[in-house]
């Protein structure tokens, strides 16, 4: 199927560029061309977009509208935009539009019209305020309209062209036009290529093959890695036991399905507190992962303290030390820095927003930590723990050489804390933040479930009560982090380890613990599943394995003497990126032709692969297996080695993934007003 919009009749002679995916990023690129037609672009030329994708524009998969109402996005409506705004540091023209909520307040006014929607969805939008969590049902709207905006303010002579279809290959033809064969058997002509996919699957990895074949000869149930709206949940019967391995967002919203999607409900008892009553249609649920907690919970607290401003890791020390060093290595120079940064962030939001809570002058405790070895600051544990426990943090921290210096300040900083922090709760040490179960042994299961619950009520007051504000300041560091490690993660100079290990490896893994866990409701609505009976905890350092001789599956952790057994078992985690393994046709055929490559690193004797699509990062053109440039063929998203970044973000953030849609939007009107052929017709079946 195809639509044309913005004009009635397409030109068949117009310069054209074919967008494979229509999800927010390809819809944000829309927006930026529309932005810099002035600039980089004779508005009176003809062009044509085509946009191909199975899913709805603007939306895509993932926000797509068909979707459970009960699935949350983890960000509050005012954290959610798609516009660039005065922070926004861009070559294009700045164009300023409404965030979520703003949009909504708009649709309420009746400035912006929406098609009929349900009672659920009518009633969200009435009571919606810029600290709530919207569904992905409205986000899915807010997409829709984004993309029709975009549209609009297209020049005349520009046309959109809409494919529902999925693509299947992309061939190079003679002087170097783009044929995009789609699985309709349509086929389009276009003088440049965007590959905008957004997230993919991947085809099974060794462990899952194995998992899927043991269930499928024993009559069990294994869904390995996968997004959780995609997942087949029939399967899973009531009252019979599943396992779930992992504990962020899809375990959470596969909680959420399996719960009050099948007909359970929350109430509150007499003393206000949150209860669950089952349907009768749930299984039993028994959830672990390597940390044996949920990602913590998103923040609704508010700064009051001083303005974050960064001090140890800020784009001109980035800078700096990637100009100075011969290599660069995450573990050993960028993550102690980062640490450095958030902890500063955490104790200068306690100490200057909340001084009743501390016992020295700011100004005292800020030097006094300034001048600790930054080294130590990763690996400082709060209480006397085992050596392992205090690298827990992260793992490969290496003592050699420096051990005495790294000793000595930890001990400052553990006498620092306890000397200016009263109140153990307002105390942070970052291993036994990431890894709170590390250690730890109970008596019984029973035991384990009391300890669980009572750390998720505690992280949800210190994430939520206007007292803690700290722990926004923490993540407001860390974010900071996060966008100035950007800045220099297109270096060559990185070790090949640490791009692999390390920035495309735990470090996401420990951002999104901190930073992207789910709503403070879905931590409460957990601890009413737990005490309900539907919900068990597992524990930390999970192990799983298949039975063959009672043709179930077993669990168990580090944290207590227990096996449980199970008919089912869910990997609940979004699958690893590899480009070569992914479940999206047209990627592997990509790879398959050499017209693109994975990502492969090499140090020495190591050699390691990203599993990313290698994009070069100042224009995001796509490297073929020769390591020559695709003049034709550009690439972003997760999929590529480009930095990791959401398609929407938080308003005034100078958000990365804005800052990247204009860059390759810029570049495909460079190079399109470069070609001076008449674009070929657009072929549909």
């Amino acid at each position: 199927m195809t639509s044309t919009q913005n004009t009635p009749n397409a030109d068949r002679t117009a310069l054209s560029v074919a967008v494979i995916g229509a999800g927010p990023r390809g819809a944000g690129v829309l927006e930026r061309l529309a932005a810099n037609l002035g600039t980089e672009w004779n508005a009176d030329r003809s062009l044509t977009v085509h946009f191909i994708d199975p899913f709805p524009a603007g939306p895509g998969r993932i926000w797509r509208f068909d979707q459970s109402p009960l699935l949350k996005l983890n960000s509050m409506a005012a954290d959610v935009t798609m516009f660039t705004d005065e922070t926004s540091v861009i070559d294009g023209p700045v164009r300023p539009g409404p965030s979520l909520i703003e949009w909504i307040d708009q649709v309420r006014a009746g400035a912006i019209e929406l098609p009929p929607v349900d009672a659920a969805l009518a009633a969200e939008i009435a009571q919606l305020t810029g600290s709530s969590f919207p569904t992905r049902r409205l986000q899915s709207l807010y997409l829709d309209w984004f993309f029709r905006r975009a549209v609009d303010d297209l020049a005349t002579a520009v046309t959109v062209q809409v494919h529902l279809a999925r693509a299947a290959r992309v061939d190079d033809l003679p002087g170097g036009d783009q044929l995009v064969v789609l699985d309709d058997g349509a086929t389009i002509e276009a003088h440049l290529v965007l590959f905008s996919l957004g997230h993919n699957g991947s085809q099974p990895e060794p462990e899952h093959a194995e998992l899927a074949s043991f269930a499928e000869w024993h009559g069990r149930v294994y869904l390995p890695p996968a997004f959780t709206a995609d997942a087949d949940l029939s399967g899973i019967r009531p009252g019979e036991n599943l396992i779930v391995r992992g504990f962020g967002l899809a375990a959470v919203d596969l909680t959420v399905l399996l719960t009050e999607g099948r007909g359970g409900r929350f109430d509150r008892n007499d003393d206000g507190e949150l209860v669950y009553l089952p349907s009768g249609n749930e299984p039993r649920l028994f959830l672990g992962s390597r940390r044996g907690v949920p990602y913590r919970s998103k923040i609704s607290s508010t700064l009051v303290g001083d303005r974050p401003v960064p001090r140890f890791f800020t784009p001109a020390v980035a800078a700096q030390l990637e100009s100075t060093s011969e290599s660069l290595d995450f573990t050993a120079q960028v993550w102690p820095l980062i640490a450095q940064e958030s902890l500063w962030g955490y104790y200068r939001e306690l100490f200057t927003g909340h001084p009743e809570r501390v016992s020295l002058p700011w100004a005292e405790f800020a030097d006094r930590f300034a001048a600790i070895d930054p080294r130590a600051l990763p690996i400082a544990a709060g209480t006397p723990v085992a050596a392992d426990a205090r690298r827990s943090s992260h793992p490969l921290v290496d003592f050699a050489g420096d051990a005495a210096a790294i000793e000595d300040g930890i001990e400052a900083f553990r006498a620092l804390v306890a000397e200016g922090v009263p109140d153990p709760i307002d105390r942070i040490f970052l291993p036994e933040f990431d890894r709170p179960l590390h250690g730890l042994r109970f008596g019984s299961a029973e035991e384990l479930q009391a300890a669980l619950r009572e750390y998720i009520r505690g992280d949800l007051d210190l994430r939520t009560r206007p007292e803690h504000s700290a722990t926004l300041g923490l993540f407001v560091a860390l974010l900071t982090s996060l966008f100035t490690l950007s800045d220099i993660i297109d270096s060559p100079k990185w070790t090949a380890e640490s791009r692999v290990r390390d920035i495309h490896g735990w470090w996401l893994g420990y951002f999104s613990f901190i930073a992207s866990g789910p709503p403070g409701h879905r931590l409460e609505e957990l601890v009413a599943l737990s005490e309900a009976g539907v919900v068990e905890f597992l524990g930390g350092d999970l192990w799983v394995d298949a039975d063959e001789q009672t043709g179930l599956f077993r669990a168990g952790s580090a944290n207590v003497d227990r096996v449980v057994t199970a008919a089912a078992l869910v990997d609940a985690r979004l699958p690893d990126t590899s480009v070569s393994r992914s479940d999206n046709e047209l990627l592997r055929a990509l790879i398959a032709s050499g017209g693109g490559v994975e990502e492969l690193v090499a140090d020495g004797d190591y050699v390691g692969s990203t599993g990313r699509l290698l994009v070069r990062q100042h224009d995001t053109r796509v490297v073929d297996a020769n390591g020559g440039l695709h003049e034709r063929r550009f690439a972003i998203g997760p999929y590529t080695n480009s930095p990791f970044v959401g398609a929407f973000s938080r308003p005034r953030t100078n958000a990365i993934s804005f800052r990247e849609n204009d860059k390759v939007a810029r570049a495909l009107l460079r190079h399109l007003a470069a070609l001076h052929a008449p674009a070929p017709a657009s072929i549909d079946a």
